[in-house]
């Protein structure tokens, strides 16, 4: 597979909403969505969501990737993490190709999920967000407290998860 570039994931957007002629609500995650933002940090897939699967449009993801030699993975992220309370009302509308609306997920939410897992490129991932204003700090701060008594639900070792977001509060001098 080819690594993921914005012009990558603009030409799989515009192929989608050619080849899918319903309306539809796709959602991207983690790196790729930090690749249209400007993220410097390469990726080598394209985590997404969907509003309401399809068999027809899951056959068109499939085919998508071969063609654009992409990797593409379905990604609920609720399974991995609790989202912050209010996280469906934060997905920015990145544009509508055809009848796809296409959106950026609740960029708390991908934070979260990049200090839950706790590696150092998730975590300078996070420090690539507040660092672009793209997220605030002590909204980050507020939306962890709230989910961390919900943490060990999400099979997230809660310990580790505060130690994770210590380590990123450390690197942003906080």
């Amino acid at each position: 597979m080819e690594p993921v570039t914005s012009v990558a994931l603009q030409q799989f957007l515009q192929r989608l909403g050619e080849q899918f002629h319903h309306p539809a609500k796709f959602y991207l995650l983690g790196g790729s969505a930090l690749c249209l933002l400007g993220s410097p940090r390469e990726t080598l897939d394209v985590d997404y969501s969907l509003e309401t699967p399809s068999r027809e449009i899951e056959k068109i993801l499939k085919q998508l990737s071969s063609e654009l030699r992409l990797d593409l993975e379905s990604v609920l992220l609720a399974e991995f993490i609790p989202l912050p309370p209010n996280s469906e009302k934060r997905h920015r509308f990145l544009g509508r190709y055809g009848q796809v609306d296409v959106y950026i997920y609740d960029l708390y939410s991908i934070a979260l999920s990049k200090i839950a897992r706790g590696f150092e490129s998730d975590l300078e991932d996070v420090e690539f967000l507040l660092g672009q204003s793209l997220i605030e700090w002590n909204e980050l701060e507020a939306h962890f407290k709230s989910i961390l008594p919900r943490a060990k639900k999400a099979d997230i070792d809660p310990k580790e998860f505060e130690t994770y977001f210590n380590t990123l509060k450390k690197w942003m001098g906080r």
